[in-house]
């Protein structure tokens, strides 16, 4: 079925259309007519998977068509998003879709003036996209009048989880209609987040909408692992970079102190790069996505704030410089590269004391990461020492793995 075969209003269809999006992903074919028909919804679907457009377009229809008919007035949605990056996200996709139409979003979130978010409020808006902190401040100062609301959605709800806003999220039925459809979108599913969403939808009726690949790693991404000693680690990065030095490559690091280190170490090899975390003030984290974005800068440190359902174009290497600390994690850090069509790379540093990590990976992934046999004046030598010993490539490689396993089992077939 195409987006144009779709009951939903001319304006966003023409808005698809010019996105160059024709068909609905599996997780938009299966949520937008449930969503249209009020239901209540849980949804469990990975990063890069389209799901904020899965909700995003029946919302708008919705509230658009209310709209000619004056029938709606006040805040009619609010969608509650765990990180600043993620809020600023979502409201880029509902402004992208709505833009011919009458729904009017906007994005509220901790870090910058209050007083210019409030004049937007002033002027009447549709959508909020909101942080959880921002929210329930302007909610408590009865600046933001939630009363009349006809949809929440909870989207990344396991890594609200993860960051402590249980409590927030609770606090939030205090100024929200019971009588309301409610949207709870999610990478993962366990105990807690299943306890969570039944305490929010209706039990009874609501939709489960469950996408659960047999692979949970997107098959257009290249995945290797090299051994490399902690200490060792910032000399490879630094030969990686200078040997791709086009490429945008996103290099994800276990704490905030690592990313300032990483990015010094690189500075004395001549690097330049741009690091984003939770200590830099919201301007400077807007600042430095935006110049990752549009390639302006061409290497991005970051910790896991950057690895929940941030959409950057054309990043062609995610390194995990520190092996995250589970499988869902090293899912979202990858899913940063390979996003729709494109192909992706992604390659992590294991040290000695991350081996039981790895194995936890593996174990967890299904199968293990292709291991690369690097010895250490491999990443010792020079970018030209480098390119004389034929290593201009790491894909070349992940080949003679490859071809080495092919090798094994015929090997072990004529036996």
């Amino acid at each position: 079925m195409r987006f144009d075969e779709y009951q939903i209003a001319e304006g966003i269809k023409k808005s698809l259309a010019k996105q160059g999006f024709k068909k609905p992903t599996d997780i938009q074919f299966k949520s937008i007519p449930a969503i249209l028909k009020e239901e209540d919804v849980l949804a469990i679907a990975q990063t890069g998977t389209g799901k904020t457009a899965a909700f995003a377009i029946p919302i708008i229809h919705k509230i658009h068509i209310r709209k000619l008919i004056k029938q709606s007035s006040g805040v009619k949605c609010l969608v509650m998003a765990p990180t600043h990056e993620l809020a600023i996200q979502i409201d880029k996709v509902f402004k992208n879709l709505s833009k011919h139409t009458k729904v009017k979003s906007t994005c509220v979130y901790g870090g910058v003036s209050r007083v210019q978010q409030q004049e937007i409020l002033k002027d009447g808006v549709d959508i909020i996209i909101a942080t959880p902190g921002r929210l329930f401040d302007l909610a408590k100062r009865q600046i933001l009048d939630l009363r009349n609301l006809d949809t929440l959605v909870l989207d990344e709800a396991d890594h609200m989880l993860d960051l402590g806003f249980i409590d927030d999220i609770k606090e939030l039925m205090r100024y929200v209609p019971k009588d309301r459809q409610t949207l709870f979108f999610s990478a993962t599913i366990d105990e807690h987040i299943k306890k969570l969403a039944y305490a929010m939808v209706d039990k009874k009726s609501a939709i489960r909408i469950q996408l659960s690949p047999k692979d949970p790693v997107a098959k257009n991404i290249e995945h290797a692992v090299a051994f490399i000693e902690m200490d060792d680690k910032r000399f490879f990065l630094a030969n990686f970079i200078q040997m791709h030095p086009e490429q945008k490559i996103l290099v994800f690091v276990r704490t905030k102190v690592r990313a300032e280190r990483v990015k010094k170490a690189l500075e004395r090899e001549e690097i330049h790069s741009i690091t984003l975390h939770g200590d830099k003030l919201q301007n400077e984290r807007d600042e430095a996505m935006v110049k990752f974005r549009q390639g302006e800068e061409l290497v991005l440190i970051t910790t896991d704030i950057s690895a929940r359902g941030i959409d950057i174009p054309n990043v062609e290497y995610v390194i995990n410089y520190d092996l995250p600390e589970s499988s869902e994690h090293y899912i979202h850090r990858v899913g940063r590269t390979g996003r729709g069509t494109n192909k992706g790379q992604a390659l992590s540093f294991c040290s000695s004391e991350e081996q039981i990590i790895l194995e936890e990976l593996d174990r967890d992934l299904g199968k293990p990461i292709l291991r690369l046999e690097l010895s250490k004046g491999d990443y010792a030598l020079t970018v030209e020492e480098q390119k004389e010993a034929q290593l201009t490539d790491w894909k070349s490689l992940i080949e003679n793995e490859e071809n080495k396993k092919v090798r094994r089992k015929r090997n072990d077939n004529y036996r």
